[in-house]
């Protein structure tokens, strides 16, 4: 039988359309079953085999081909189904909306693999170490964590990533390309992921919550690292110092206190850091940007972190306590400091004078007076400091305000050294002359 030619849009090229599929079809007449060898697929129907099988070998030869193009941006698309999906990114269009929760998605998929969330289902489980997920393409990813596998490239600096996505990502760091601008702020980022977990400071909305304490977050990959901390797995594990960490987030974090590598640069003043949330940190300085508030007395802060451990000043919670003395802290950080008290460790040595500190901080403001060094300036009269603690306790001495009170005589003072000195010398006296 002659066959059949049937022309391809993409090109002049022709495909055969004959009943003959050579080694890549078995036929079982009583089942009616017919496999396809190339991408391991079972049809009920000779005809949807066959099509599949053009339209496999379609997309493989003009995979490069891009006739689509976006009339906002330029972006080309091998399929016009892509181009649509991608219009949505200009447009906002969420078409797609979850009956149980109301949130809404561009693409149909995004909508479906949502719905595991509320279900709890989770069909797809690694072979290797038994997890268990919800979508098939987080198994695939995780099973990069056993091989360590790293396939995807970056062409510019060689840097090497598990996710594809990672890597769009990290070409932003070389393009400073930052695509994904915010609605209600109007700052850019360079991941559409970035950006919609940012608009979640703005709303509020913490959409994942861990089941075994029932915190809250507005990202997956917060949750991610919480529950961790609960079951105490820490699966990534640095070759060089043998230290073990939750997430590789974390670990490729950690490696570069091993490397020096800081790739995140400020395009304002070229300071470089090793993480790009400290980057994001450090541009506020720059922009005075404090988006986050406090709901109790309208203070504002520049990470939400600062803002946690100023509410437990007003609610008096003290989470972090020393297994020594029993003492409370706010914080951890706090809590860190206040070990080596009992410890007596000093680890950070100053190299110039030989002088040790307790902490890592004090060191860095006391090299400050070695170097002169001084990066903290008053915007009012210019005066320069070498920590930010004394620009603040600075400050008052413009604005007039008198924040420390004395308990004995009700005066008050601008800055808290004043306000020791005057109760050094004037209620100590007065104490000496009543004892005598």
């Amino acid at each position: 039988m002659e066959d059949k030619l049937e022309e391809s849009q993409a090109c002049d090229k022709t495909q055969p359309e004959s009943s003959d599929v050579s080694n890549q079809e078995c036929v079982d007449t009583e089942k009616k079953a017919y496999h396809f060898d190339i991408h391991k697929k079972t049809f009920s129907q000779y005809n949807v085999l066959l099509t599949s099988i053009k339209l496999k070998y379609s997309r493989t030869i003009h995979r490069s081909i891009k006739p689509y193009r976006c009339d906002i941006c330029d972006k080309t698309f091998s399929q016009s189904s892509t181009l649509t999906n991608h219009r949505r990114i200009h447009t906002d269009e969420k078409p797609y909306h979850c009956k149980v929760c109301g949130r809404r998605f561009t693409q149909y998929g995004h909508l479906s693999r949502h719905k595991y969330i509320h279900s709890g289902e989770k069909p797809h489980r690694c072979e290797i170490c038994g997890k268990s997920f919800s979508q098939i393409d987080s198994l695939t990813r995780h099973k990069l964590i056993h091989t360590g596998e790293k396939p995807y490239q970056c062409g510019i600096c060689g840097k090497t990533f598990s996710r594809s996505s990672y890597l769009n990502v990290h070409k932003s760091v070389h393009t400073n390309e930052k695509p994904h601008r915010c609605d209600v702020c109007g700052k850019a980022f360079s991941g559409r992921s970035t950006l919609t977990n940012h608009k979640r400071i703005h709303t509020g909305e913490k959409p994942y919550h861990c089941d075994i304490c029932g915190k809250t977050f507005s990202g997956y990959n917060s949750l991610t690292s919480h529950v961790q901390g609960h079951t105490g797995n820490k699966p990534y594990h640095c070759d060089i110092c043998g230290k073990t960490f939750s997430s590789s987030s974390r670990l490729t974090n950690h490696i570069r206190i091993h490397t020096g590598e800081k790739p995140y640069h400020c395009n304002t003043c070229g300071k470089t850091f090793s993480q790009n949330s400290h980057l994001t940190q450090h541009v506020r300085v720059h922009t005075g940007e404090k988006p986050h508030h406090c709901d109790i007395c309208g203070k504002t802060f520049t990470q939400r972190g600062h803002l946690t451990i100023h509410i437990r000043g007003h609610t008096g919670e003290r989470p972090y306590s020393c297994d020594i003395c029993g003492k409370a802290y706010a914080d951890n950080q706090s809590l860190t400091r206040h070990k080596p008290v009992h410890t007596g460790e000093h680890p950070h040595r100053c190299d110039v004078c030989g002088k040790a500190f307790t902490q890592s901080t004090h060191l860095k403001i006391h090299l400050r007076g070695h170097t002169g060094e001084r990066p903290f300036s008053c915007d009012i009269c210019g005066k320069t400091f070498s920590d930010n603690q004394h620009l603040t306790r600075h400050k008052p001495v413009h604005t007039g305000e008198k924040p420390y009170g004395c308990d004995i005589c009700d005066k008050t003072f601008s800055i808290k050294r004043s306000l020791t000195n005057h109760k050094q010398k004037v209620h100590a006296k007065q104490t000496i002359k009543q004892e005598k």
